[in-house]
């Protein structure tokens, strides 16, 4: 059984400037979440697209990337379902839905109070010969 034991990672500077925390627990997963703050909204009072896909697009890049090997996305998708406000708490809930030596895909759940606001696809090409220090069993804020 292998060693899922946390230990702190670093999140990107993007994600730190977004005010992102994260965890992953279990190799293909990863969870990101944040507060919607004031500077994350668009003209209309509910989170800007951006964000809600830089949200999915950070667990998307944890998850593929917590088996070891660097993984780089080749192509994403997002699509948004229901609006938000200031102040509310949002999640991005990565899982892996197909994984081979050189490819993965991957799912991801955006979810506030409201329930699912978006859901997010992406695939990535991985490189197994380049390692990354990612893990499973990691949390980070």
């Amino acid at each position: 059984m292998p060693d899922t034991q946390p230990f702190a990672f670093e999140l990107d500077p993007y994600m730190r400037h977004l005010g992102f925390a994260a965890e992953v627990p279990a190799p293909g997963s990863a969870r990101v979440w944040g507060v919607l703050r004031p500077e994350h909204l668009n003209s209309t009072g509910s989170a800007h697209g951006g964000f809600l896909f830089s949200l999915a697009d950070s667990a998307f890049a944890l998850a593929s990337n917590s088996h070891g090997a660097l993984a780089v996305a080749l192509s994403a998708h997002i699509e948004y379902f229901k609006t938000t406000r200031a102040g509310e708490r949002i999640e991005a809930h990565a899982r892996e839905v197909s994984l081979t030596r050189r490819t993965g895909v991957y799912q991801v759940e955006i979810r506030a109070d409201a329930g699912l606001i978006a859901q997010f696809t992406g695939t990535v090409y991985r490189r197994p010969d380049q390692p990354t220090p990612l893990q499973a069993g990691n949390s980070a804020a």
